[in-house]
């Protein structure tokens, strides 16, 4: 049995003990449904859910498409119902974790892999900058790129989050010096965030964007600590809004941002780069880690 399989099995495992746990505690019920009709539910849930994930994990392949389909359905619907009445909010992060696991798992029955490539199609492939450019255009894509994300990804969405987070009635007790701690984290990973991209595009000949990579191995500044300081300054970041938001769902995210970048981006870029710089890269990658700070190796770009 795959994991894919695997993965359908103790969706249905858990599934059924869900219904049990609905039907017999009150606490459950209210929590993961709210108002709605437990019986009702139950009627389209426990053969599209429960006994599809079963097929699903027996080898039936139009069972894991079923399952996979009617769990994003019932996320979003869920989703729209909390936000509306207040209620389900649990709910909501069950069918919301259920459902990114059941795509992942539908991939692995479907194709026997993760596609992740599909993340890096149109503006996300990867491709060289143009090596005629001014500095000063690198610079100024650079920080325009920084703009509109931490925009996007440190604001809004947070932002978002974390009001759904209260409105869902899923909020969790934060410290009360949590927010001065995210603020003084914030603020360091920015620099280093900002550090980064200062280095990248003045001695990259590039910009940081996917469509417009530098031209040249940097290995300088905080590259010669860590291979990627812009992504581990962007989760850091994230984390620490999470903090001064008093959001455990903006820290998830943050987290699920650092797995993503890590297992279905960073494979794709460290093999782009390899195939253009060849020995270079090799050594780097083996000199200098991912996540945890080395020993700085010595600064050159070639």
């Amino acid at each position: 049995m795959g994991w894919g399989h695997r993965y359908f099995a103790g969706q249905a495992i858990a599934g059924a003990l869900w219904w049990v746990a609905v039907f017999t505690s009150p606490a459950v019920r209210e929590m993961t449904l709210g108002a709605l009709d437990p019986v009702a539910v139950a009627v389209l849930d426990i053969p599209l859910f429960v006994v599809a994930s079963a097929l699903a994990a027996a080898g039936v392949r139009w069972a894991a498409i079923v399952s996979t389909g009617w769990t994003v359905l019932v996320a979003v619907t869920l989703a729209g119902y909390a936000t509306v009445t207040a209620e389900a909010g649990w709910g909501v992060v069950a069918m919301v974790a259920a459902s990114a696991g059941s795509i992942v798992a539908l991939c692995l029955v479907l194709l026997g892999r993760i596609p992740t490539e599909w993340l890096l199609r149109g503006p996300f492939a990867f491709r060289p900058a143009n090596a005629r450019p001014a500095q000063a255009a690198h610079l100024a894509a650079t920080f325009g790129q920084i703009a509109v994300f931490w925009a996007l990804f440190l604001a809004v969405i947070p932002i978002v989050a974390a009001s759904l987070e209260e409105r869902w009635a899923i909020a969790l007790p934060f410290p009360a010096v949590a927010g001065a701690i995210g603020g003084v984290v914030l603020g360091a990973a920015s620099l280093l965030g900002l550090w980064s991209a200062l280095v990248m595009s003045t001695l990259g000949n590039g910009t940081p964007l996917p469509a417009a990579m530098p031209n040249t191995l940097v290995i300088a500044g905080p590259y010669r600590w860590v291979r990627n300081p812009m992504a581990v300054a962007s989760i850091v970041q994230g984390v620490a809004v999470g903090l001064i938001l008093s959001s455990w769902v903006v820290v998830v995210y943050a987290i699920a941002g650092a797995l993503l970048w890590n297992y279905a981006i960073r494979p794709h870029e460290e093999a782009d780069l390899e195939r253009r710089f060849g020995a270079k890269f090799r050594g780097y990658r083996e000199a200098v880690r991912c996540w945890i700070p080395r020993l700085p190796v010595a600064a050159s770009q070639s």
